[in-house]
């Protein structure tokens, strides 16, 4: 990953991670406060049962005039002060020593007993367990939330990672293909001011340059600035195709390419900055993966128009992929992966179906729909 890579995943890392162990550790306060009270309330009542049970008992013996029997409860202790005892006791529910009471004077000094003290530890045995409960599961959930982070950081990161990877790759590809033309035009004018007369070659490669990068400007133009509202307006296409081809006839030229027209009057209504942008794109890609002294057909009717190379030819497995940004269907001629992608977008904007039918070594058909 790079620096930029590093920082976003670091970020939602940090953001998901802390978010989410707030929440667990928040959860788990309310989980042991609530069974913290529970467990209170538990004991609570559990001693006021045992203190009323065993003030009826000692009554019921001593109205009886039977032996008191006291009851057995694992885990609670009793004890009976008698009416003369001089120490102080106040009825309720008290906390004491490590001990959980109740001091009832239910008995009504009944067999001479004045108080009933119920008392019990298991409440403090219990509360522990429930804590070591609790750090247990706070633990397990850390350890969960932190996995669960690190996996959703890297799936969050996978398309940004493949998007960063396809701009880098997209940006080197650009520079390769400023770089041709550039290159054309620096060698060209030195020759011209070498030979002192600008002959028709070089003034052609100059054309032939300028061209190319002015068909690579209008494609960024379009990726970062298609957005922009332009009226439509009812264009001709025919008009549109033959100013298309005359501009390429150049490039078409210079590899001894011969485009083939036959073209009906067609008029549909398109923004015509996005027409002459459409048939670029696929008249110069049929022209860069064309061979050398081969023919390119175009044909427009009010139904369709076509474009024929006896190019390279696209594999049957890529043709599902050749409309997405940044996917080059070869690289023999070079290319960043835009061109196919303009064309679907412009296409889809204005209703127009486009089917593509292709032979590797064969060549390719690129026919739009209208």
């Amino acid at each position: 990953m790079n620096d930029l890579e590093k920082r976003s995943f670091y970020s939602f890392l940090v953001l998901y991670l802390g978010s989410s162990l707030l929440f667990v550790f928040f959860s788990g306060y309310l989980y042991y406060s609530s069974q913290k009270n529970s467990l209170e309330s538990e004991t609570y009542y559990k001693l006021e049962y045992l203190a009323d049970h065993l003030s009826g008992l000692i009554i019921k013996a001593h109205m009886m005039g039977t032996t008191l029997q006291l009851p057995k409860e694992k885990g609670f202790e009793y004890k009976l002060i008698p009416v003369g005892d001089k120490k102080d006791y106040t009825e309720g529910y008290f906390e004491k020593d490590g001990y959980k009471m109740v001091i009832s004077s239910g008995p009504r000094e009944h067999l001479n007993v004045k108080y009933v003290i119920v008392k019990t530890n298991t409440y403090y045995t219990e509360l522990q367990e429930l804590q070591k409960f609790v750090m247990l599961l706070l633990f397990l959930s850390v350890v969960f939330v932190i996995i669960i982070s690190v996996l959703l950081a890297k799936l969050f990161m996978r398309p940004l990672h493949q998007r960063i990877g396809q701009i880098e790759e997209f940006i080197q590809d650009v520079s390769h293909e400023l770089n041709t033309p550039i290159t054309a035009l620096k060698m060209s004018a030195s020759r011209g001011l070498k030979k002192g007369v600008y002959d028709k070659k070089i003034l052609s490669n100059i054309s032939i340059s300028t061209k190319q990068l002015e068909t690579i400007y209008q494609s960024l133009t379009y990726l970062n600035f298609s957005d922009k509202k332009e009226p439509s307006e009812l264009v001709d296409m025919e008009i549109v195709v033959q100013r298309v081809v005359a501009y390429y006839k150049e490039l078409s030229s210079a590899k001894k390419i011969e485009i083939v027209c036959q073209t009906q009057s067609k008029t549909m209504e398109i923004i015509p900055s996005r027409a002459e942008l459409l048939l670029s794109n696929l008249l110069s890609n049929a022209i860069k993966y064309s061979m050398p002294e081969t023919k390119i057909k175009i044909v427009l009717t009010p139904e369709y128009l076509s474009i024929e190379d006896q190019g390279v030819g696209i594999a049957k497995e890529k043709l599902d992929e050749i409309f997405k940004l940044y996917s080059r269907e070869s690289n023999i001629a070079g290319g960043f992966g835009v061109g196919l992608s303009i064309v679907k977008q412009i296409c889809d904007e204005f209703e127009i179906q486009v089917e593509v039918n292709s032979k590797l070594g064969v060549g390719s058909e690129f026919r739009l729909l209208f």
